[in-house]
């Protein structure tokens, strides 16, 4: 007991010492001086934002960019978050697709190089600098889709896969006049059949393969990841339906 207390009266005799240690100034060596300055992160790297954003968009010889201003707000009016901006109508040899630019956004045009690039008001908002590079990907997306299209490859890999294109379907109903279907043999004891979407062309230039273009890339991977989803690739066969070239790192069977 009276060592206890011995030790609680040195502790408290030592306090004034400690504060003295901690308010005590550092001194750090000048190699540090410089990393220590900058930031106060651990990393000495300066950040560096993407480009995206700012790259101009080329046209291709037969695509046509179209730009539509949005109305001008009303005098002392602000920018709020449900107004439009310009629409963007962008036409090529494979379709024609549009896409509205958010109202902080505008683009500058070179006719002579066919060129346009993107502009933000301010550059300091962190939402404006988000969006900007999203737009611009887009837009890219877009030009690229009505000028070559987008193209998704997937390949069934496993014991009796089988995939075919079909006019008619039993389990599903057509959603529009002369829409096809993809019919998938993956193991369950009936077809899985999946409608195509408006805008899509799949065929089969081998039975496990299926072959999916189209101008909308987004409607374009999302149907390929429907059909995916009912096969996904697992890790100690390596069986399922892979998307373009997707890989999986194989595992050691499990010993019980």
């Amino acid at each position: 007991m009276a060592s206890l207390h011995t030790c609680v009266r040195s502790s408290r005799a030592l306090r004034p010492l400690i504060n003295q240690t901690r308010c005590r100034e550092v001194t750090l060596p000048a190699f540090l001086v410089p990393a220590f300055a900058q930031s106060s992160r651990f990393s000495t790297t300066a950040q560096c934002a993407s480009k995206i954003g700012a790259a101009a968009l080329s046209l291709p010889p037969d695509v046509t960019f179209t730009l539509h201003e949005a109305p001008a707000p009303k005098q002392g009016q602000g920018i709020s978050k449900i107004q439009q901006g310009a629409t963007v109508e962008i036409a090529g040899p494979l379709g024609k697709m549009s896409y509205g630019i958010p109202p902080y956004m505008s683009i500058t045009s070179n006719e002579a190089n066919r060129t346009h690039t993107l502009n933000i008001q301010n550059s300091e908002d962190r939402k404006q600098r988000e969006m900007w590079g999203t737009a611009r990907a887009y837009l890219q997306n877009h030009i690229l889709g009505v000028s070559e299209g987008h193209v998704a490859i997937l390949r069934l890999v496993g014991v009796g896969y089988r995939a075919t294109v079909e006019d008619k379907a039993t389990t599903v109903e057509s959603e529009f006049e002369g829409q096809k279907f993809v019919s998938l043999k993956v193991g369950y004891s009936h077809p899985i059949e999946l409608p195509i979407p408006r805008g899509v062309k799949a065929s089969t230039p081998q039975p496990t393969r299926i072959l999916l273009e189209g101008c909308e890339k987004e409607v374009v991977m999302q149907f390929a990841a429907k059909i995916r989803a009912w096969r996904r690739p697992e890790p100690y066969k390596g069986k399922g339906i892979f998307v373009n070239d997707e890989t999986i790192k194989l595992k050691a069977k499990k010993i019980k």
